[in-house]
């Protein structure tokens, strides 16, 4: 199997970890209902998610820093098996959030190994692309996954997901330990040294560039079934064909993204891509209080979902760059940071709807971005300075 089929199998198991974090916004609305709680306090579960994917997946990944890759990547998604098994059997609402819990402990070191496998992996020169490939598959469970996630709800009950995702884990299983090559772990970086590069300007800047734009979409995607049934007027039988749209459009966005980083840089790609995200959420906020029309609204979602993941593999690429000798780290930081700020965004996004009006989460969206591009443009001239400042001490 060449290098290309093995990133593309590393991007089919980033794949089953974000439908597993995705289709709870896919079908927020009918665990709402099947468990009789609010919209905000199924909402939450995102956050819970989130929250402990971004906590312990550093610390997990310090204590396997020596660990041979593929053996670790078996072992972690075998956990991510279990929280899904027990997603699919456990009942009630607290018992569902453990199991929630020992999902996310997996899935965080599931996309962190699969994501420096494919960087140790991949070409020259092709880093980026290998990158873009396996975010891709986290992107692409928005194309198949959430959609499919609400058909099989409508069939069989929303835990009908996690029983099918534990028994895609186990088969992955299988196939990764005949199809991914054994690759050396990174000599061990204690935690408190990891934290330390939060004092490095540049990847303080790099991570609040991942914080802010992460963190406005997650406002607003996470009650994407809500907003789209209550506020955009869309009907029932409309939103799973509507949701596929907007998952091919973060598919194409991924793959341009990591085309665009390795052809014409990281800034252009980055701050291009945001100020389209910013364009689409402000029209469609617009859009859903002037027309009763739903093409528009179309329209703007599959825009807002195409620009909104372009960067991802943009900025994952962009945090490698800044620390390239601890790529490991970098990635794992960066991780970290977009599940605390999914966390943030979802929670934020509850306290939006209860405060102002379901409405209001587009707007807010929009100025999480905003200060993402903000943050992009100090990171760029950060970088620019010290690179003026290494050529003159070169040519002294």
């Amino acid at each position: 199997m060449s290098h290309a089929w093995k990133v593309y199998v590393l991007a089919l198991v980033s794949f089953l970890v974000g439908t597993s974090e995705y289709v709870i916004s896919g079908i927020l609305d009918k665990i709402s209902d099947t468990m009789g709680i609010s919209v905000t306090s199924a909402g939450q579960l995102v956050t819970i998610f989130s929250f402990v994917y971004a906590i312990f997946t550093p610390v997990l990944m310090a204590l396997t820093a020596k660990a041979e890759r593929q053996k670790l990547l078996i072992w972690a998604l075998g956990l991510f098996v279990l929280g899904n098994v027990l997603s699919f059997v456990l009942p009630g609402y607290e018992l569902f959030v453990a199991a929630r819990v020992i999902m996310a402990l997996g899935a965080g070191m599931v996309v962190v190994t699969a994501l420096d496998i494919a960087a140790k992996i991949a070409a020259p020169g092709k880093q980026a692309s290998a990158i873009a490939t396996v975010v891709m598959g986290f992107t692409a469970s928005l194309i198949i996954g959430v959609p499919l996630g609400r058909i099989a709800t409508a069939e069989f009950g929303w835990r009908s997901v996690f029983g099918l995702l534990a028994l895609a884990g186990l088969l992955a299983m299988l196939v990764l330990y005949f199809a991914i090559p054994r690759v050396k772990g990174d000599e061990p970086v204690p935690l408190s040294k990891q934290l330390a590069f939060l004092k490095n300007g540049k990847v303080s800047l790099g991570l609040a560039i991942t914080f802010f734009w992460l963190g406005g979409y997650s406002i607003a995607y996470t009650y994407i079934s809500p907003y789209l049934l209550e506020v955009a007027g869309l009907k029932e039988g409309m939103l799973s064909g509507v949701l596929l749209a907007f998952g091919i459009a973060s598919l194409a966005g991924s793959k341009l993204g990591g085309f665009s980083t390795d052809k014409y840089g990281v800034f252009p790609t980055l701050t291009g891509g945001m100020l389209l995200h910013v364009a689409a959420l402000l029209l469609l906020s617009i859009s859903v209080s002037v027309t009763d029309s739903w093409w528009p609204v179309l329209g703007l979602l599959v825009l807002w979902s195409f620009a909104a993941w372009s960067t991802g593999p943009t900025q994952q690429y962009n945090m490698v760059r800044i620390e390239p000798k601890f790529s490991g780290i970098m990635l794992s930081l960066n991780q970290s940071t977009m599940q605390l700020s999914m966390a943030a965004g979802a929670g934020l996004g509850g306290i939006f709807i209860d405060q102002v009006s379901l409405s209001s989460v587009t707007w807010f969206g929009t100025a999480g971005v905003i200060l993402a591009i903000a943050a992009a443009i100090m990171l760029r001239v950060r970088m620019n300075a010290g690179e003026e400042g290494a050529q003159a001490v070169s040519e002294n």
